[in-house]
C-alpha cells in the first residue's frame, strides 16, 4: 500500500512553529490529504444516539485495519454529507471533520439541524474515496404524540463461533432503531472455531483491541446492520475481559495493570462505536449510561452494568468472576450495588413518573431471579443480577412504589431466549416484564440444565437456549409486540430465519402473554 503525505517536512515545520506561538492549530491549518491506494472506509459507517434534530455519524479511516501499514498522518480532513434521499440529490447538511491518529482516525460527527422523525442518508468522502451510504431516522420531538416505534436488540457476537446471518436478517427488517446490549467483541479464542480472529492471543494493548474491533467490523453483515438505522449501545464484559467487575479482573491481576488494559479497551470501544464526543474516555473511565426518549411513547434507560459494580460475592482470593453458589452473607449484603451508587440514583430518578407511556430498561443481563439448582437448595449465578439481589430489589420496589408506566427490561449475555415477569419479594403481582435475547453467534449454555429448573422458577414464562438470533419489537401506546427471531444454522452465512416465539405485553398489565 502506498501512502504519500503532501509536503510532510513543510507541515512539520509549520506545526512546530505554531505550537511555539500557541496558535490554535485546527483553526489555522488544514489537515493534509493523503493518497490512499485502497478503500479508507473499510470498516463501513454507522449512526447512533438519535435526537429530534440529528444523530451521530461514524466512520474510521483505515485502509489496512488488520495490518501494520495504516495511515500515518496525524490528522485527516474528511467531508461528510447528509441527504433526504439515498441518491444524495437533496443534501441538507454537509461539513468537514478532522480524524486524528490519536483516536485511530475515527470520526464521531454530531449532525444537528435536521427535521424530527424522518429518515436521512449519510456518507463520507476523502480524496477520491466515498464511503458506503448509511441510513438513520431522527427521533420524534420529545413528548410529542407517537403511535408506533419498531426496534430490535441483540448481543453476544463471538466471531469465532459462527457467521452473522442474524445481522443480515435484522438489517433487512429495517427497524427504526437497534440496541446492542453487550459483548460486541470477544477477547477469548474458541476451541473449535467456525472462523478465526486475527490472533488467538487475548488483546492487552490499544493496538490489540483496535485490531479485534476491526476484525468484527470487517464483516459485511454487521456493516449492513450498522448502515440500516441508528444504534444505541452498551457493553458487558467481553469488550474488556470475561467477568470483570469494575477495577477487578477475573484472574485477580494487579489493579493498576488491569486498569491500563481497561483503558485501552474503553478507548477502542469508543473509537468503533457511534458515540457522542462527550462519551470520549478519560483513561479507564467512559460515561456510557444515558436516557433517550422517542416522543411520548418510549423512554430508553441504557445502563452500564460493568464499570461501577462491586466485586462478585462469595469469590476466592485466587479467582474472581461468576460462579453458581448458595447465597453467602456477602451476596445478601444490602449495600451491594451492580450499577454503582450514582448510576442507581440516576436510574431511580428516571423511573419516578415521567410522561413516557413505556419505560425500556436496556442492559446486558437477565434480571429475573433464577435458582439454578434442582431440589430444595438454592444456587445462583454471582456475575448477574442474582449476585446483587439487594440492588435488584431496590429497583423493583421503586417501580412498585412509583407505579412507573409500563416498565420492560431487555437484556442479553446468557445466549438464550427468556420471557419473565418481575416482582419484588413477597409481592402478589409482577411490576415489570423482561425479554432477554439469544446471542447473535456465541455458543449457548446447556439447554437441558436450565429447562430442568424451570418448575422452580414459575415467573419465567419462556426459555430456549438452542437457537441463535435477536429480538424484534413493535411498540404502540396500547401494547408491545415481541418476536424472538431465530436463525437456522449459525455455521451457515446464508442461514434462514424464523420466529421461535412471540409475545404481547398490554399497556398497564405487567404480564407476558403468548401472541
Amino acid at each position: 500500500m502506498t501512502l504519500a503525505p503532501i509536503d510532510p517536512q513543510r507541515r512539520r515545520l509549520l506545526l512546530a512553529f505554531a505550537g511555539l506561538l500557541g496558535w490554535p492549530l485546527a483553526g489555522c491549518m488544514r489537515a493534509p490529504t493523503v493518497r490512499v491506494d485502497s478503500n479508507p472506509f473499510s470498516l463501513g459507517v454507522a449512526a447512533g444516539d438519535p435526537l429530534a434534530d440529528g444523530f451521530v455519524i461514524w466512520t474510521r479511516l483505515t485502509p489496512d485495519p488488520l495490518g501494520d501499514g495504516d495511515l500515518e498522518a496525524p490528522a485527516l480532513e474528511v467531508i461528510w454529507e447528509v441527504a433526504e434521499d439515498e441518491a444524495f440529490r437533496t443534501i441538507v447538511r454537509t461539513g468537514t471533520a478532522v480524524a486524528h491518529a490519536a483516536w485511530a482516525h475515527s470520526l464521531h460527527v454530531e449532525v444537528e439541524g435536521l427535521r424530527p422523525h424522518r429518515w436521512y442518508w449519510y456518507r463520507f468522502r476523502y480524496g477520491d474515496a466515498t464511503s458506503a451510504v448509511g441510513r438513520a431516522r431522527t427521533a420524534p420531538v420529545l413528548w410529542s404524540a407517537l403511535d408506533r416505534l419498531r426496534f430490535a436488540y441483540a448481543s453476544c457476537q463471538h466471531y469465532e463461533h459462527g457467521y452473522y446471518a442474524a445481522w443480515r436478517h435484522l438489517a433487512a427488517e429495517a427497524p427504526d432503531l437497534i440496541l446492542h446490549l453487550g459483548d460486541y467483541i470477544y477477547e477469548t479464542a474458541a476451541a473449535d472455531p467456525v472462523r478465526r480472529h486475527e490472533t488467538r492471543a487475548e488483546p492487552q494493548t490499544l493496538a490489540d483491541y483496535r485490531k479485534r474491533y476491526a476484525r468484527y467490523r470487517l464483516d459485511p453483515d454487521l456493516q449492513a446492520a450498522h448502515a440500516a438505522c441508528a444504534w444505541l449501545v452498551t457493553w458487558d464484559d467481553h469488550e474488556v475481559d470475561n467477568d470483570y467487575a469494575g477495577p477487578l479482573s477475573q484472574d485477580r491481576d494487579p489493579v493498576e495493570a488491569f486498569l491500563l488494559r481497561r483503558a485501552a479497551a474503553y478507548q477502542a470501544f469508543w473509537e468503533h462505536m457511534p458515540l457522542r464526543n462527550a462519551m470520549r474516555p478519560r483513561g479507564a473511565e467512559l460515561p456510557l449510561f444515558q436516557r433517550r426518549g422517542f416522543g411520548d411513547l418510549a423512554m430508553f434507560h441504557v445502563l452500564d452494568t460493568r464499570q461501577y459494580r462491586d466485586d462478585q460475592a462469595c469469590a476466592t482470593p485466587e479467582r474472581g468472576g461468576g460462579q453458581v453458589v448458595k447465597p453467602c452473607a456477602e451476596l445478601l449484603d444490602p449495600q451491594r450495588t451492580l450499577l454503582g451508587a450514582q448510576q442507581e440514583r440516576w436510574l431511580l430518578h428516571g423511573l419516578s413518573g415521567g410522561p413516557a407511556r413505556w419505560n425500556l430498561i436496556a442492559q446486558a443481563m437477565l434480571m429475573a431471579p433464577l435458582d439454578q439448582v434442582p431440589g430444595p437448595e438454592v444456587g445462583v449465578w454471582t456475575d448477574g443480577w442474582d449476585g446483587y439481589p439487594a440492588a435488584r430489589e431496590r429497583i423493583l420496589r421503586h417501580l412498585a412504589a412509583r407505579r412507573t408506566a409500563n416498565p420492560v427490561v431487555i437484556g442479553g449475555d446468557i445466549h438464550s431466549f427468556w420471557a419473565s415477569e418481575l416482582a419484588p419479594q413477597g409481592a402478589s403481582a409482577p411490576v415489570a416484564t423482561e425479554f432477554v435475547g439469544s446471542s447473535i453467534s456465541s455458543r449457548p449454555p446447556p439447554h437441558e440444565r436450565f429447562a430442568a429448573v424451570l418448575p422452580e422458577n414459575p415467573h419465567i414464562r419462556f426459555f430456549d437456549a438452542r437457537p441463535r438470533g435477536y429480538v424484534r419489537c413493535e411498540l404502540t401506546p396500547a401494547r408491545l409486540d415481541v418476536a424472538f427471531r431465530a436463525i437456522d444454522d449459525v455455521r451457515d452465512p446464508a442461514s434462514g430465519v424464523g420466529t421461535r416465539a412471540a409475545f404481547v405485553v398490554e399497556s398497564g398489565q405487567a404480564r407476558v402473554q403468548t401472541a
